[in-house]
């Protein structure tokens, strides 16, 4: 190669720079992916007979190529499949993590006595609900053997918290700044016509709940069912017990559930 023809630093330095991007950017796309593919699983499983590749276009706001890729990357580990209609829903490997996350979720053993026990004697359905990961889940569920029983709140369940008596009983006792952190970051959502969703009430019908040891939803969560919770270890532990009835039922026999639960947390050693 003579002279005129050899490459000089500068161009030299130019054609040296590598095009391969830099490991962040390698994992940043990972993440994204990731990221994108929870949100397509989560947007399906809220539906209620799948959705079809358009639909979860449309719902995730996700570029339409990257949402196809990831739906057949989905498809192929088996966490969706397709449906009725060509709509995908989730699939068997999906449903092994559902498992596993109720498995896992499952209270203390202690906990599970209590909620049949409950459910056993008032014969409303009953819920065992504590903290877990910043959130008030309901934890446990026992059917109770009346003939019209209130509808179940599904195992895992944390949404409005400000609503249910069980979560307005673990805001009450939960140290200052768990509760007002939690409160900061979580909306007073309107669910029925009688959901408390002034802040200042709230707070209110909290101290309520603090100075009786037990707390009530009275149609607060949902339309024509009222709910009453009690403490474990008089408020020290992050758990309560919950019955749900019917509100008609519930305003009947309020005093006897009530002596009912807290007779049967006494009684293992739990009423604090």
């Amino acid at each position: 190669m003579d002279k005129a023809s050899a490459p000089s630093p500068a161009s030299e330095n130019e054609a040296g720079k590598s095009t391969t991007p830099p490991a962040s950017a390698k994992q940043g796309a990972r993440v994204q992916s990731v990221g994108r593919a929870v949100k397509i699983l989560l947007t399906v499983a809220q539906s209620e007979r799948g959705l079809k590749s358009i639909d979860i276009v449309r719902q995730t706001g996700l570029p339409k190529q990257a949402t196809y890729h990831l739906v057949h990357t989905l498809v192929a580990t088996g966490m969706l499949t397709r449906g009725e209609n060509n709509a995908y829903v989730l699939g068997l490997t999906a449903g092994t993590i559902g498992e596993a996350f109720r498995r896992q979720l499952s209270p203390p053993q202690r906990l599970s006595g209590l909620v049949r026990r409950i459910a056993e004697e008032t014969g409303e359905t009953a819920h065992a609900v504590g903290w877990w990961d910043g959130e008030i889940v309901n934890l446990s569920t026992r059917r109770g053997h009346n003939t019209i029983a209130a509808a179940e709140v599904e195992q895992g369940n944390f949404r409005d918290a400000h609503a249910r008596a069980s979560g307005k009983l673990i805001l009450a006792f939960a140290p200052e700044d768990v509760r007002e952190q939690y409160l900061s970051t979580h909306p007073l959502t309107r669910r029925t016509e009688h959901t408390i969703v002034s802040l200042e009430a709230l707070k209110r019908d909290l101290e309520t709940a603090r100075e009786q040891k037990y707390a009530t939803d009275l149609e607060e969560f949902t339309p024509g069912v009222c709910c009453l919770a009690v403490p474990v270890d008089g408020g020290i532990s992050p758990y309560a017990l919950t019955i749900s009835s019917p509100t008609e039922r519930f305003h009947k026999n309020f005093d006897e559930y009530l002596a009912t639960m807290q007779n049967i947390v006494a009684s293992t050693g739990n009423a604090g």
